[in-house]
């Protein structure tokens, strides 16, 4: 695998100081001592997988879809067709509880937990540290309050959502399949999963920052970090959380859309993550659209990133 912390640093900055995402930088300071343990983080037991329950799944249909957009960040263009075969995706991203359940039953470790820290946003510095003793069962470490059955889980890495995928009997969600889900479906439609406006009747329609900057959120929404998984309802097509609360990992490599001109390398160890989180990101409500995008290194783990899965229906 790729030096974990050499190679985040350079997409972190690029978030950080460009048009895609403040959500996923570390800091430098930690780029020495963590070479070291990069190599070799990502062997676990070998997890024998089940058949996927599609009870908590919701089902899209085959067909000829469009995606992107004309509108938002400079990566959303160009809108373009693209051919689905059926597929469900789940209602709501993996919580706590679920992954818990993946955990007793294989003993996997993920790579935070390999690693032995994870990434937070310290509040009190206002900057990103790679913070000891950070898990999915633990997001703010074990001198903090354990993370809470009903929420999305978080610090799981792109390889360990993989693992959990393979072992539920399903996959990561296609970026394209994540998108119609979103647009419940539909080609056009809102800006939202929801509709078109953050705030409808003085009520907000997901998890998202509140606040000028990253130094204070003043949770106008009613939450400071996560929110329970569909809290803040359904969109259409029956699916939550298609905006906030935590990114989702994509099973896709991040690479331009076919058309878009722009200067681009494509890094096989960068993913696509959809759907923005409760924390500030530089892009504001762009990142958060139905159509937003943005990527991460396969090998990071964040305290507002997680993942929901996908099966194919064909």
């Amino acid at each position: 695998m790729k030096i974990k912390f050499s190679f985040l640093v350079a997409v972190v900055s690029l978030f950080l100081f460009s048009c895609n995402s403040a959500t996923k930088s570390k800091v430098s300071q930690y780029e020495n001592n963590k070479i070291s343990q990069a190599t070799d983080a990502v062997t676990n037991e070998k997890t024998d997988p089940k058949k996927a329950d599609l009870s908590g799944m919701v089902f899209f249909q085959a067909g000829k879809y469009l995606v992107g957009s004309e509108n938002g960040l400079p990566n959303e263009k160009p809108v373009h067709e693209i051919e689905l075969s059926a597929f469900y995706i789940d209602k709501s991203p993996v919580s706590v509880a679920q992954f818990r359940e993946f955990i007793n039953a294989t003993g996997f470790k993920t790579e935070a937990e390999k690693f032995g820290d994870s990434g937070v946003f310290n509040f009190s510095t206002n900057k990103w540290e790679l913070k000891a003793g950070v898990t999915w069962e633990y997001p703010f470490g074990k001198d903090a309050e354990k993370a809470k059955d009903n929420h999305p889980v978080t610090h799981v890495s792109w390889n360990d959502a993989m693992a959990y995928a393979e072992w539920a009997g399903k996959r990561l969600p296609k970026e394209a399949e994540w998108e119609v889900a979103a647009r419940c479906g539909q080609n056009g439609g809102s800006r939202f999963s929801w509709g078109d406006q953050l705030v409808i009747n003085g009520k907000y329609q997901a998890n998202v920052w509140q606040g000028k900057d990253a130094s204070k959120n003043i949770k106008e929404d009613g939450y400071e970090f996560t929110s329970p998984v569909g809290a803040f309802g359904e969109n259409a097509a029956g699916v939550t959380d298609m905006g906030g609360n935590v990114w989702n990992w994509c099973l896709d490599t991040y690479q331009l859309y076919s058309g878009n001109t722009a200067p681009f390398r494509k890094d096989e160890n960068v993913k696509v993550i959809r759907g923005g989180s409760f924390f500030f990101d530089q892009n504001g409500e762009d990142s958060f659209t139905v159509s937003g995008r943005s990527f991460n290194s396969h090998e990071t783990s964040l305290f507002n990133t997680g993942f929901r899965c996908a099966v194919d229906a064909e």
